[in-house]
């Protein structure tokens, strides 16, 4: 991670080239660095560069080491021909007709049953056809400053000036949206909470039919995830019925998983694929703040009133081949941790009553550590999946220094996971957890970029944080053909999901329409520090 130091004189030069004077360093002490410490720290960074492209070398030559063997045996195969008869072989052909018939129609068969089975066996690819982020009306805003005035009615002075030092420091900006805000606490709480989920709904769904031109009578699979909200009818009855979907449709409705319910959606999503063929498959995935948000005292409790904010985003997922040519992404990999097994992770993110009996959502204290577990154990089995085989090498070799020839001083590997990705999803759970895995995975601020600034602009939107993320990248025109994205959320039980894409085509900034398009060149903002 950038150390402070160097954050403040890049901050100081940005003001300056944006015509604000530089302030004055007189009225502060400067640290002088000696003669000698500026040579070390200069050879220090000699060498971190030679080591930087030592390793993109090795990357390079192992990512085609099979093009270097391939290439010089093609080439001596092709001299050994050029110096045959064409007469010479096809003398060659008619005796193996003439004298090896049925031996030559059984080789054939048996190429033919095995290249059956294999295009009958391998998985449908899964496509996304397009997305669509809820925006919220502007009526719908709110500044922190908002927040605290309608919950501090009801809460302790305490626990008041305990959320506005937490709403400080989490990375949400003043323009976030909120619909229980307009009358904190709502005196109908779940009717409140259903015309809020059909706001997010209809936005999300009505602006991916729109974008996608697709029939709703084709879409044969329906999932919904929201975790603290379950009406019956379902939410997924409720699509149903407002788009007139086919009697035939499978729907899915996902409760209680967390803010890696969006993932874990996409991979049911992708199951279901595998079994229908020719079909789409709708995902809406969303929060109602409205029924989740707490009017006590408890302050492991307040946290969700700090950092959640309403969103939501549909997604249209295809296994049709004759859609790769119009779809945006292609589902590569999902893959699903779950550390529920442990005590610790079940009951680090839990739904109770406080001592008033008001209801709201406890967050543990071992929650950065339980997530830093979670995190270490998805990517132990996702990094063989999409790591470069220089990466791979890597760390087995520190791997077997350390654990067989007891290497003490040989620092365990972190691979470089910005081999094996261009973009990053991060779930924006809050800064805390955007600093601790920028740090883990050492990633620059530009790939945190869109998480922090989905953070700031729309807050902790739950599930849906990792397409508002996901968006911003395409409204930066970032996303290239052949690029890879990494989604990555976390949520209650305790859990760690991934999604990888690989986008199928460039993203034309000018034609695409998201919550971002009208203010992209707003972003992104330095995000003050208090």
């Amino acid at each position: 991670m950038i150390s402070s130091s160097f954050t403040h004189s890049l901050h100081t030069a940005n003001m300056a080239g944006k015509g604000n004077p530089i302030p004055d360093t007189k009225s502060s002490p400067v640290h002088v660095l000696s003669e000698e410490k500026v040579d070390k720290n200069h050879a220090n960074y000699r060498s971190s560069i030679r080591l930087k492209y030592v390793k993109l070398g090795c990357h390079y030559l192992m990512s085609n080491a099979m093009y270097l063997l391939t290439i010089p045996l093609l080439a001596a195969a092709a001299a050994n021909l050029s110096m045959t008869h064409i007469e010479d072989m096809l003398q060659i052909c008619n005796y193996h007709l003439q004298y090896n018939v049925l031996r030559v129609i059984a080789c054939t068969s048996f190429m033919a049953v095995l290249a059956t089975v294999y295009f009958m066996s391998r998985p449908r690819r899964v496509y996304l056809v397009d997305f669509a982020c809820y925006k919220p009306d502007p009526s719908l805003l709110c500044s922190r400053d908002m927040v605290m005035e309608k919950v501090s009615t009801i809460l302790s002075e305490e626990s008041a000036a305990f959320m506005k030092k937490v709403m400080d420091r989490s990375g949400l900006g003043d323009r976030t949206y909120a619909a229980a805000l307009r009358d904190f606490p709502p005196k109908f709480r779940f009717d409140c909470a259903r015309k809020e989920a059909e706001m997010i709904i209809f936005g999300s769904i009505d602006d991916l039919l729109a974008k996608t031109r697709v029939k709703v009578r084709d879409i044969g699979i329906l999932i919904v995830n929201v975790s603290a909200f379950s009406p019956t009818p379902s939410l997924a009855s409720m699509i149903i019925n407002r788009y007139k979907l086919r009697g035939d449709v499978v729907s899915c409705n996902l409760g209680g998983m967390g803010c890696s319910a969006g993932l874990i959606s996409v991979d049911l999503a992708k199951r279901l694929l595998q079994m229908q063929p020719n079909t789409y498959a709708l995902v809406m995935s969303l929060e109602c703040m409205t029924h989740n948000y707490y009017a006590g005292n408890d302050r492991s409790k307040l946290l969700t009133n700090c950092i959640f904010r309403m969103g939501g985003a549909a997604v249209l997922l295809s296994n049709r081949f004759r859609d790769s040519w119009k779809s945006k992404y292609e589902l590569i990999h999902t893959l699903r941790t779950h550390k529920g097994a442990d005590d610790r992770a079940y009951k680090c993110v839990f739904q109770e009553e406080d001592a008033e009996g008001n209801v709201g959502v406890s967050l543990s204290k071992d929650l950065m550590s339980i997530a830093g577990e979670a995190l270490q154990a998805n990517i132990t089995t996702l990094g063989p999946l999409v790591l470069p085989m220089s990466e791979q090498l890597l760390f087995f070799i520190t791997l077997v220094a350390r654990k067989v020839f007891k290497m003490k001083a040989v620092k365990p590997y972190v691979p470089d996971f910005m081999l094996a990705f261009e973009h990053f999803c991060i779930h924006a759970g809050g800064r805390g957890v955007l600093d601790e895995l920028e740090k883990n995975l050492k990633l620059t601020e530009w790939h945190m970029e869109p998480s922090r600034m989905s953070l700031y602009r729309f807050g902790n939107t739950s599930s849906s944080s990792v397409w508002y993320e996901l968006a911003y990248s395409e409204a930066k025109g970032r996303i290239k053909k052949g690029h890879r994205v990494w989604q990555i959320a976390f949520g209650s039980g305790f859990k760690c999901n991934s999604g990888v894409w690989r986008a199928l085509k460039n993203i034309d900034p000018s034609k695409e329409k998201n919550p971002w398009t009208d203010e992209i060149d707003q972003f992104p903002v330095v995000v003050p520090i208090n």
